[in-house]
């Protein structure tokens, strides 16, 4: 292993931050950042001699390779995240404006929710694996957050609450309780999980992440972040009235200036709930 896919490695290892989700993408980037700028002629990089010119050329390469602007953002983020642990955290400036790196466009009004059907969840075995998917689709929770999910934790009776350990980014959310059926997918939660995780006691994340999608193979699922999209449209149709965009409804376009002051609200809530915390990421949702 080169120095400096060992130091950054030495750095994650150091610095927990965020979700596991996070903390391994984190480092499966970094490992092939120092892999990428050793191809680019930074030969004996240290973890500590990071400097503009080093990012430009990463940036750089990128945009030849053609990869995606979410990616770019991704690893921007990352990089950032390296530059702020040595030290140099106003090396790289906070806008990606400033490496002509194009917005991400989130607005397809192009519907990608999901729904859980009974047929499929009687073909799941595995009572642990079925019921995070039950709170994933009830709750709109990523799944990592469906998996890590503690009932005796969450549930406050009339909300459940989000560690930040489970949680994307590591930010503590909350999101209400609206209906029966949350309730009744809550109280067979406790059930199953007792006063631990939906991880069954004697398995790892990982061994449940595996077990988990091979649960959905088998019962036919596919791309159940979906899930969390269907969560949002339902919501932005309960909090305004009327359908989200990408469900068929008005486009921004279409509303009256009182309807547009709603959907602005809306979509602040459901952005909360999803653990977003910006209105503009609602589009990915709810279109526009």
């Amino acid at each position: 292993m080169r120095d400096l896919n060992y130091q950054l490695k030495g750095i994650c290892n150091r610095n927990k931050d965020g979700s596991y989700a996070t903390q391994a993408a984190r480092l499966r980037n970094l490992d092939l950042m120092a892999n990428q700028l050793h191809d680019l002629g930074f030969r004996h990089l240290l973890a500590t001699g990071l400097k503009p010119k080093h990012v430009v050329a990463l940036v750089e390469h990128w945009k030849k390779e053609n990869i995606s602007i979410g990616t770019v953002k991704n690893r921007m983020a990352h990089l950032r995240w390296w530059a702020e642990k040595i030290g140099k955290h106003d090396m790289i400036p906070e806008k990606n404006s400033a490496y002509n790196i194009d917005k991400r466009n989130y607005v397809t009004n192009i519907s990608k929710a999901k729904e859980l059907s009974i047929d499929a969840l009687d073909k799941i075995t595995d009572v642990n694996v079925k019921v995070s998917l039950q709170l994933q689709a009830a709750f709109g929770l990523r799944r990592e957050e469906c998996l890590k999910f503690v009932p005796s934790f969450a549930d406050k009776g009339d909300r459940i609450v989000l560690k930040g350990s489970w949680c994307k980014g590591g930010q503590q959310r909350e999101i209400p309780i609206q209906n029966d059926l949350q309730r009744r997918i809550l109280e067979l939660s406790h059930k199953v999980a007792g006063r631990g995780s939906m991880i069954p006691p004697k398995l790892s994340y990982i061994q449940q992440v595996h077990r988990y999608s091979e649960q959905c193979q088998k019962a036919g699922l596919s791309k159940m972040h979906g899930l969390r999209h269907s969560y949002a449209q339902t919501r932005y149709e309960e909090l305004t009235g009327w359908k989200a965009p990408a469900a068929g409804g008005l486009t921004s376009k279409e509303l009256t200036d009182e309807q547009k002051a709603l959907d602005k609200q809306a979509r602040l809530i459901i952005s909360e709930e999803l653990g977003h915390h910006r209105e503009s990421i609602t589009a990915v949702y709810l279109g526009r």
